[in-house]
């Protein structure tokens, strides 16, 4: 697998962040409480921080933010806690809350369709990022009325690089990978897994290094960044690129409802721009972190990089094209979605022009300037989240 030398997405200019929530300050600025279950210096919480920075240069100082990271609610507590008022805005893992955002996660839990695309690793969860977030915008009122019900509205999403198989022992083949233990982090992956005759193994995220290293799980189906965010790069020996595939993508930032009714229009644009910012900043910062620690791994003569076999690739193909109306029956059985094979059909071209419009974007300013100019500077501010 190839991944590309990213740089890192260009800073704007770091204002001063004022505390209260929505504040008039001597210089008339209003200040937003952001709040992000993700630890300070993390990938999520530097793309907090390029948000307030971005939401201080397109507001021309009239808004700020002040970020923080893991400290004022956790993402178990983001909804509730943006819902109430306790966060102005904040990230919000809709996966955590099946019951309460259904048709948000619908579009999240198709991510492996990426491998019928032929999107290049580095770029997917930049594509991703991008489709569920025009998707959401402009065609799911029912997504956008999950948020309406929580008193919030939506303002961007986000995408991890591809999820792939990271074990202590070779799996490369469908016969390898028969009877193996797979730790998964998605109902998703946890069918795929059961479908290539393997176990899935529901294992905390934080008790993964643990769970490798004790030979309680074969292999982890992680994205590459954890090879460093959970330091499983130290008890890992074989790396298995080219399947699952897919990405984690049921992230959405959002905003009280509250807060963004009293907001003028251009407030809610600036808040809008900075949103596109933060998309690109938290895709980006996976996509690098992604190719650094696979160019790390490769460098180590104790971890071997394999390519999934054909077989195992052709399997995985297979599998998604079942499980995609396996999903819409179960989505409409579950969470009584009667639309949604419809959903997914409209879903799919949406993803496909995205795979292209990511195709040579070189910086992660570029990337948030796509997103802007395609979708978030489209939205319709004066009705929007009404």
């Amino acid at each position: 697998m190839r991944y590309l030398t990213i740089p890192r997405l260009t800073r704007l200019a770091l204002p001063l962040a004022i505390a209260g929530t929505l504040m008039a300050t001597a210089a008339d600025a209003r200040s937003i409480r952001y709040a992000t279950g993700y630890a300070a210096q993390s990938i999520g919480a530097v793309a907090g921080d390029a948000f307030a920075e971005a939401l201080d240069e397109y507001s021309g100082g009239e808004l700020t933010a002040k970020v923080y990271p893991q400290s004022l609610l956790s993402f178990s507590e983001t909804p509730s806690g943006v819902r109430d008022g306790l966060a102005d805005s904040g990230l919000v893992l809709t996966p955590y809350f099946p019951a309460e955002f259904p048709s948000t996660n619908l579009a999240a839990e198709i991510s492996m369709l990426l491998e019928l695309t032929g999107a290049p690793a580095e770029t997917a969860g930049l594509a991703y990022a991008g489709a569920m977030s025009e998707y959401l915008f402009n065609h799911c009122p029912e997504c956008t009325d999950e948020f309406d019900a929580q008193n919030q509205v939506f303002i961007g999403g986000g995408g991890t690089s591809p999820y792939f198989l990271l074990c202590n022992k070779p799996v490369r083949t469908m016969e390898e990978l028969q009877g193996k233990r797979m730790r998964i982090g998605g109902a998703q992956w946890s069918r795929w897994v059961e479908s290539m005759g393997a176990s899935p193994v529901s294992v905390p995220q934080h008790e993964t290094y643990e769970a490798l290293s004790q030979g309680v799980v074969d292999c982890s189906v992680h994205s590459a960044p954890e090879l460093t965010i959970v330091k499983l790069m130290e008890v890992v020996s074989d790396l298995t690129t080219g399947a699952p595939g897919g990405v984690f993508a049921g992230v959405a930032n959002t905003v009280n409802k509250d807060t963004w009714g009293s907001l003028g229009a251009d407030e809610r644009r600036a808040v809008l721009h900075a949103s596109a910012v933060l998309s690109a900043e938290l895709s980006w910062g996976y996509a690098e972190a992604a190719q650094k620690n696979m160019k790390t791994a490769d460098d180590l003569d104790r971890i071997e990089i394999h390519e999934a076999s054909d077989d195992m690739k052709a399997r995985t193909r297979e599998f998604i094209q079942q499980d995609l109306d396996a999903m819409a029956a179960t989505y409409a059985d579950k969470y009584d979605i009667s639309n949604a094979s419809e959903m997914i059909g409209t879903f799919k071209p949406i993803l496909e022009k995205w795979v292209s419009l990511v195709d040579g974007v070189d910086s992660g300013e570029a990337l948030a300037d796509l997103y802007w100019e395609e979708v978030f500077s489209k939205v319709d501010v004066t009705r929007y989240g009404q």
